[in-house]
């Protein structure tokens, strides 16, 4: 059972959220917060699979909250999805930084929300239909110089390979076209590389990817 977090100001939303998740045979809402204080108590206290977070949440922002959430390395499990009332919020990009596993328009539809806390569950990083590689270019034009990362030493260049296409946005379906591989193949890969980097899911690894200068702004192909 996909246990979930709902941390949103709005009740209206929270019982709209709560009543399409709770009909799902293997999702359950098991609290809701409607600040940022109570979500990362709530989410230190019962640990949730997933945490659906408001951006825009009293006391502390849903940024901050996501911040002290996945900084918690008892909370290594959590995942946490943004929620915006904007496609291309100026604070998603700092919302991936913080550790926050992709996000979501609050009026996305049911089958995609329900989408999303799988995907995330399974460790896929989740974006809005659309705008991946679109908010993956905004994120790279807005990131910091690259600088070379020590840490790509680790990896073969198999994975760097990998690595540099999910920086791009493909999915693992893609990746295992462009490379004539399986798509297990290519989960393992980038499982793999996400363990030899320590990063939390798939997200990071896109921020990595930028921020070691592997891709640059551009490379959309």
């Amino acid at each position: 059972m996909i246990r979930v977090l709902l941390a949103d100001d709005q009740s209206l939303v929270r019982a709209g959220f709560r009543a399409l998740l709770d009909a799902q045979p293997d999702i359950e809402v098991c609290a809701e917060a409607a600040d940022g204080e109570e979500a990362v108590r709530q989410a230190a206290e019962l640990g949730p699979d997933v945490v659906l977070m408001d951006i825009r949440m009293p006391r502390l922002d849903g940024l901050a909250a996501t911040r002290r959430i996945t900084g918690d390395q008892a909370l290594a499990q959590v995942r946490v999805v943004m929620l915006s009332t904007f496609e291309l919020d100026e604070y998603v990009f700092e919302a991936i930084r913080s550790g926050a596993s992709g996000f979501l328009v609050k009026d996305t539809e049911p089958d995609e929300l329900l989408r999303a806390v799988r995907a995330v569950v399974a460790g896929d990083a989740l974006l809005s239909p659309g705008v991946t590689r679109r908010l993956i270019a905004e994120f790279a034009a807005r990131s910091k110089e690259p600088a070379v990362a020590e840490e790509l030493g680790r990896l073969t260049e198999r994975e760097r390979e990998v690595m540099a296409l999910v920086g791009i946005g493909l999915s693992n379906e893609e990746i295992a076209r462009r490379l004539v591989v399986s798509p297990l193949t290519a989960k393992t890969h980038v499982s793999r590389t996400m363990v030899k980097l320590g990063v939390r899911d798939r997200a990071q690894l896109v921020v990595l990817a930028y921020e070691s200068g592997l891709v640059r702004p551009g490379w959309l192909g």
